[in-house]
Parts: C-alpha cells; structure tokens; sequence
C-alpha cells in the first residue's frame, strides 16, 4: 500500500524493514527498503543506498538516479520462483549478482557489464575461456581492419581510423575512442549511392550494397563493432575456490600469461557451504573440520602467483584503506598479463558484528594480521622493485584482535591451553611474514 511497514527476516540473518508495493511508485529516498509485490514498478533513486525486496509474481523494476545522484541499488529476490526484470538509467549501480537476478546492464551508450555464473569449482577456467574467445574475435577483427586500410582505394578517413585503432587496440580507452572514430568512417564510408556509375548495376543486383573489397570488410567492422573497445575481463571467487577445491584452474589460468584479472574475495572459510576450514584458514583459526583450532600455517597464495614473476599480485582490504584498493584494481587493468588481487572479506563465519565489518576489517590490517603490498611487474622491466608495502608495522595488539573474533575466542573458552599454543604460534607467523615482505621492498 505504499505506506505500511513490514519485517523480512533474509537467510543471511539481517532483518529488513520494508514498505510493500502494489502499483506504480515515485521517489524512494536513501536507505529506504522496498518490497514490490507483482507487477511493473518505476523507481526514482535520490540518494545513499535502496534495497528492493522482490516477492511473488513476475516483476518489472525500473531504477532512475535523480539528477546529479549516484545511487547504489540492491534487489533481493525472496522466492526462486520470482522472475525479476531490472534496468537502469542513470546513475545507479547495482549491488550483487545472485541466481534469481542477475541486475546487470548497459548504459545510455549501450556500455555495461555482461555477466556470467558458471560452477563453484571452475571460475578461473571459465572465465578464461570467455577471455579466449573475445582474444580471438578481437584478433580476426583486427586482421580486418589490417585488410582494409590496406585497400588502395579505401577512404582516407578509413585509413587513418584504422591505423589509429590497431595502434591502441589493447588500451581501454584509447581502444574506445578510436573505435568510434573508425565504426563512424566505416558508416559515412560504405554503401555509397552508385546511381549513374558503371557499378551501378552490380550495385542494385546485390541489393544496394557495394560488393566491392573495401565495403565488404567495412561492413564486417561495423557488424563486430562490439569488439572495438578492449573488455576487461575478471574472474570472481572466494578462498575455498581459489586456495582450494579450483586452486588447480587458478594456477593453470595465471600461468598461461593472458591478459585476465582475479579477485579472491577471502573469508579465510568455506563461505557458501557451511564454514568448513580451508587453506585460507590461519593457525588457531575455528572452523568446521577444525573445531579445536587449524593447526597448520594459512597458505600464502600471493608470494605463490609471485613466483611466476608476471603475475601482477595485491593484498588489499576496503575498510583499512580503500585507496590502495582502488590503486591496485587499476594497475591490475592496466598491467597487460594476468592479474590477482586477495581482498580481506569480513565473513559471518568470524562471529563479529556485521554491521560494522569495515570497522573490523580495519583493525585486521592495524594489529598486522591482514599486511597490504602491491607486486607489479612493469616494474621490474623499468629496472625498479617491483615489491611495494602498502601497511605499516602493527599498530595495535594482534591478541586483542582475534579475541575480537568468536572463530577465535571460542578456542579459548573451549581449550586454553592449545588456543595459547596457537595463538602464539599465530601471532609470530604474522611478524615472520610481515618481516619477509619488508625485506622484499629493499631488494
């Protein structure tokens, strides 16, 4: 009714406060939560973060950002049987990509996500074939493009359009630019009217298309236009994938060397399937399969995809520092070879207050659990260390912040004297590693 309020208990333990929709709906404002019912529904965004709950019944939403607002909009779909359609205009980003709806999709110029889910244990060999095929389509569009400029008789505007595009082919944005130099020559160039030339009957037989070289492969430009600009490809995943059950694939995938980026979104669990322990998980660490503390050392998958040494690799954690973050996302689009990027993910498996995991997350990276660096090749081939530490020497106590933690402080209430063992044993791990990575910044 638009205005009555209502409680969703989700399966991921948060409760939602929501307003239930019946028809056609205006302005939500920020933090505003919303169920729509059945139907199509038009949405204005005005500010901070709008959740829509769908329930049953076939739904169309329409999400508008209202002028100079950037909204960021999550849809939560209470039953699998609900068929959820969202589309965007303006600027409004979408939040999440789950099963029942997939909210992603282009802008105003037709740019936009394209999204894909495949198995739990094949993300990295998935998405490095997609990586394969757009490699390839891009390769035989260029010897297109190579084809045509290379016609003595092709337009100038052509010619110079194209040469430019080859030359910035691999670049994101210059790849963008003059790609729409070189589809809008193609356009104004091709298919002229030939009414009163000598080709003019080979031109009507062949349905007002000039059969000539230079038209033909400009026709071709134009159909593979969604090739022009370089996509930049990523690979998501959480730590039982990439430090366990797909590890394989991963390690396969960044060592063939192609220009894809990873981003391992580590809970130090078995997230998804019930928080079972896996090699992310740290000494002394509770979990499933280690319900009296892990005993054994959390894999360093990081100085591992180092080895290769063409690997670009960063440790991050949003909370503790979201500009390293951002730095480390745009060097891994920019460096032109395999990408692996280990962000910190505050899980509910951690018994911590989620409410506030950026405030936790932070304290990871204070007390020297969670160290941030950034490893970039290019470097390397400037003459230059390639090693950069992000994070400074613990600031805070490493006890305190995993007693912090209930994965933890329930080894102590459970068994002391193994949870001292181990946190000790934890504890001066962290300092051996942080002290190693300090010894690769001055090599």
């Amino acid at each position: 009714d638009g205005t009555s309020p209502h409680r969703a208990l989700l399966a991921d333990g948060t409760t939602h406060s929501y307003i239930k929709l019946s028809g056609s709906r205006g302005t939500i404002a920020g933090n505003e939560t919303v169920a729509s019912l059945s139907g199509s529904q038009t949405i204005t965004a005005t500010s901070a973060d709008t959740t829509v709950i769908t329930t049953d019944g076939a739904t169309t939403l329409t999400f508008t950002a209202a002028a100079e607002t950037v909204c960021a909009v999550k849809v939560i779909a209470l039953s699998a049987n609900t068929a959820t359609t969202v589309t965007y205009e303006g600027a409004v980003w979408a939040n999440g990509g789950s099963a029942p709806t997939c909210p992603y999709t282009t802008n105003a110029k037709g740019f936009g996500p394209a999204w894909a889910n495949s198995l739990f244990e094949d993300n990295a060999e998935f998405g490095f074939g997609m990586n394969l095929a757009v490699s390839h389509r891009r390769d035989k569009l260029a010897d297109i493009v190579r084809k045509l400029i290379a016609v003595e008789y092709c337009d100038a505007d052509i010619k110079a359009a194209g040469a430019e595009w080859l030359e910035k082919k691999d670049d994101a944005e210059g790849s963008r630019v003059a790609g729409e130099k070189l589809l809008a020559a193609c356009k104004e160039g091709v298919d002229v009217d030939l009414t009163g030339t000598q080709w003019e009957a080979e031109w009507l037989a062949n349905g007002k298309k000039c059969p000539c070289e230079a038209c033909t492969l400009a026709r071709e430009v134009i159909e593979n236009a969604d090739l022009l600009t370089k996509k930049s490809m990523w690979i998501f995943g959480g730590d039982g994938w990439a430090y366990d059950i797909g590890y394989g694939g991963l390690d396969h995938v960044l060592a063939m060397d192609e220009d894809v980026n990873v981003l391992v979104m580590d809970t130090e669990v078995y997230s998804n399937t019930g928080g079972q322990s896996s090699k992310a998980t740290p000494t002394g660490s509770v979990a499933k399969f280690a319900a009296a503390g892990k005993r054994t050392k959390k894999k360093d998958l990081g100085m591992m995809a180092m080895s290769y040494g063409y690997v670009y690799v960063a440790k991050v954690c949003m909370g503790a520092n979201p500009q390293q973050l951002l730095k480390a996302i745009t060097e891994a689009e920019a460096y032109k070879g395999p990408s692996l990027i280990i962000a910190y993910a505050p899980c509910i498996n951690h018994g911590i207050n989620m409410g506030k995991s950026q405030e936790e997350a932070k304290k990871a990276v204070e007390a020297g659990y969670w160290p941030l660096y950034r490893y970039n090749p290019s470097l390397a081939a400037e003459g230059k260390n390639p090693f950069t530490l992000d994070s400074k020497e613990a600031k805070s106590s490493y006890r305190d912040f995993i007693l912090g933690e209930v994965r933890y402080a329930s080894l102590q209430r459970q068994f002391p004297d193994v949870a001292e063992e181990l946190f000790e044993r934890s504890e001066q791990e962290a300092k051996d590693k942080y002290d190693y990575y300090k010894k690769l910044t001055e090599m």
